[in-house]
């Protein structure tokens, strides 16, 4: 039911977890894919060649998009590629500790620029291509830390706090151009960037009976929704946050 043949994705972040199976599912619905990496190329060559099986095409770019050069170099590359971009999902994020009082500046700062300053960067390169096709669809990746806080992790909750403002921002900003803007914002998510609190197999426990669904979702569960608003079903959906929790976070 759900259709992409023919669009252009732009996925950061998609070598692994959440945006390596967005990346999967956006092909199963007929898109050409361009992904975004840091360091894992063989990673990143593995999504590509699952994409490419499905009959799609698929680009990798080694980009650190918190700096807006490569972030320029992405959108720019797309084009040259497929000559359009039809959805942008600004997934690429990190996960730090970090309690306030002792937070050094540097943890601070590197988690604004990875979850914030690429999120824009790319959404300011991409938006004067959906404005002369007069569509496009833009999702951002938040979190639930980002609607109610996260204690020892205030850099990471205020991140996805300004993800989520943005998101409002410039959806009322873009309507007029039939761009729509959303968020789908995660709880847990069994990904390896919860590899490090999730080797507790007693504190995974806990976490996953916390949840009223009684399961920590895969990254699947997450790329369900993410496509969704990518496809016309969500056509009259904008500056939406969608909870993607199992029930954990229930707000407005």
């Amino acid at each position: 039911m759900i259709a992409l043949d023919g669009q252009v994705v732009i996925i950061t972040g998609g070598s692994r977890g959440i945006g390596a199976a967005a990346a999967l599912l956006f092909a199963k619905a007929g898109a050409d894919v361009v992904i975004t990496y840091t360091r894992n190329a063989k990673a990143a060559a593995a999504v590509v060649s699952s994409v490419k099986k499905t009959g799609r095409n698929a680009l990798a770019v080694k980009a650190d998009v918190s700096k807006p050069a490569n972030a320029a170099k992405v959108v720019s590359l797309t084009i040259k590629r497929f000559g359009r971009i039809d959805v942008l999902v600004n997934n690429a994020g990190i996960w730090t500790y970090g309690a306030i009082g002792a937070m050094k500046a540097s943890v601070w700062k590197e988690t604004m620029e990875v979850n914030l300053d690429g999120m824009f960067y790319l959404t300011n390169a991409v938006v004067p291509y959906m404005k002369k096709q007069r569509s496009g669809k833009i999702i951002n990746i938040s979190s639930t830390a980002g609607q109610r806080g996260e204690a020892e992790h205030s850099h990471y909750a205020a991140s996805k706090g300004g993800m989520i403002s943005f998101t409002k921002a410039i959806a009322t900003e873009l309507g007029p151009f039939n761009i729509n803007v959303n968020s789908v914002a995660p709880g847990w998510v069994d990904t390896d960037l919860n590899d490090s609190v999730f080797s507790d197999v007693a504190y995974k426990e806990q976490e996953r009976k916390k949840i009223p669904i009684q399961r920590i979702p895969t990254p699947e569960d997450i790329a369900g929704p993410i496509v969704f608003l990518a496809s016309d079903l969500a056509r009259h959906i904008t500056g939406e946050i969608m909870n993607v929790n199992g029930g954990s976070v229930l707000v407005g």
